[in-house]
């Protein structure tokens, strides 16, 4: 049987304790979340009928500072992923040297079914429930999967009610005018290349010279898919998610992809005009053949588990690199296979940790309420993927360990301290 989210969140933090030398104190810790919150949301619906949803807060750790994590609106969360996220969520903070722990949050619904006076109703219900245990030196939410800056500024004018204040550092991923920064939308996909440019720089190779292949074409896939070919990477297949099939197709082409061109036939969900993309020269695959293509990277920008033991052996021999942009993208039975194939994989919580550092950048703005230009940001950004990501790379060859547990390491070590110096933790 294969292990949940949360199992493998936990087996991966196992590994590296062990690789620590990790007291039982603060294993107790830190494989489990701190608090959790389960709880439940009624809405109106337009047709007068009301509706109960399920909502989910969980706080991984905070002992670096506020909790940190988006919330996913998604008809098959459950509370494993969400803790599993919110686990992830704490190294990630730790591994970008962020002063903020890791928190995440869901609900389970299918806002492509719901109007949007009804998910303005989740959202308003969703932050009823947590207002006392969430706020800017508390717990930070955030856009996830299926959720955007409307969503937010919702949240925020429902908890900024309750409270009698204004509190736009409460909530990250806002509209621009709203207390966003510019920059956030792009953040985690151009985080995604960056890492990836220094990733090569290891191996002697440039970026402008490899081949890429991409799962997914939601925000993080797009803008990956946008700096790759500013950057001159050849983008070679994307593979995108259609709503009104309910399955993955692979859009592929020889030339290449260009974001411009599959952008503009593709609706706010990802799902791309089939038609419209057979006139342009595209090639349409069955949805997992993202991963068979004949590239140097691929990148797993969707959900979580997209590369199983089960079809790990579909990677194309050609393969030599994963960047993970997506969170929890590779099993770890699948990552042993494939390491001993000699690939290189650089792990989720480094390569896709340009977004929640671009939102501690928002969160620092709206405190200040002084808002940087767009190049101020993306300069910020990427100084601090770099260095976050030669970390790793320095502590992988010292210590002759892979990408992640590197990253691991570093992150860990930096929360045990944290947990040791409040006293938590012997």
């Amino acid at each position: 049987m294969s292990q949940t989210p949360f199992q493998m969140a936990q087996a991966q933090f196992d590994r590296v304790a062990d690789l620590l030398d990790l007291p039982q104190d603060a294993r107790d810790l830190l494989r489990n979340p701190m608090r959790e919150y389960h709880f439940s949301i009624p809405v109106r619906m337009d047709d007068g009928s009301m509706r109960i949803f399920r909502g989910f807060r969980v706080l991984h750790n905070d002992g670096r500072g506020p909790g940190k994590g988006g919330i996913r609106f998604h008809p098959e969360e459950t509370i494993d992923t969400v803790r599993a996220l919110a686990t992830w969520m704490t190294w990630k903070c730790a591994v970008a040297n962020l002063p903020l722990g890791g928190a995440k949050g869901g609900v389970i619904c299918d806002p492509r079914k719901l109007s949007e006076r009804e998910q303005e109703g989740i959202c308003r219900g969703w932050v009823r429930q947590v207002a006392r245990s969430v706020g800017n030196v508390q717990d930070i939410p955030a856009p996830d999967v299926m959720t955007n800056g409307q969503h937010m500024v919702w949240i925020m004018d429902e908890f900024e009610a309750i409270h009698g204040r204004h509190e736009p550092g409460f909530i990250t991923g806002k509209p621009v005018g709203m207390g966003g920064s510019k920059g956030r939308t792009e953040a985690t996909g151009y985080g995604v290349v960056y890492t990836l440019r220094e990733a090569l720089k290891t191996q002697g190779k440039k970026l402008e010279d490899a081949t890429v292949a991409v799962q997914g074409f939601g925000n993080v896939a797009q803008y990956t898919v946008e700096l790759l070919n500013k950057l001159g990477a050849k983008v070679l297949a994307v593979s995108c998610y259609d709503v009104k099939d309910g399955c993955a197709y692979t859009y592929a082409r020889k030339s290449g992809v260009l974001f411009t061109e599959l952008k503009s036939i593709t609706d706010k969900f990802g799902t791309v005009d089939k038609v419209k993309a057979a006139e342009l020269g595209y090639e349409c695959l069955p949805g997992d053949a993202w991963m068979e293509q004949p590239v140097e990277v691929l990148i797993p920008a969707a959900l979580d588990r997209a590369i199983t033991e089960d079809n790990c052996d579909k990677i194309s021999a050609t393969v030599k690199m994963i960047v993970e942009g997506a969170n929890g993208p590779t099993t770890p039975g699948a990552e042993a296979k494939l390491i001993e194939r000699g690939l290189v994989i650089v792990p989720d919580f480094l390569a896709n940790s340009g977004g929640v550092t671009c939102s501690y950048f928002e969160q620092v703005q709206c405190n200040m309420n002084y808002y940087w230009e767009r190049e101020e940001v993306l300069e910020k950004l990427e100084k601090s993927m770099v260095s976050a990501a030669v970390a790793v790379f320095e502590m992988a060859r010292e210590r002759n360990v892979t990408l992640r547990d590197a990253a691991y390491m570093i992150a860990i070590d930096r929360v045990v301290k944290a947990c040791r110096m409040r006293g938590w933790i012997r």
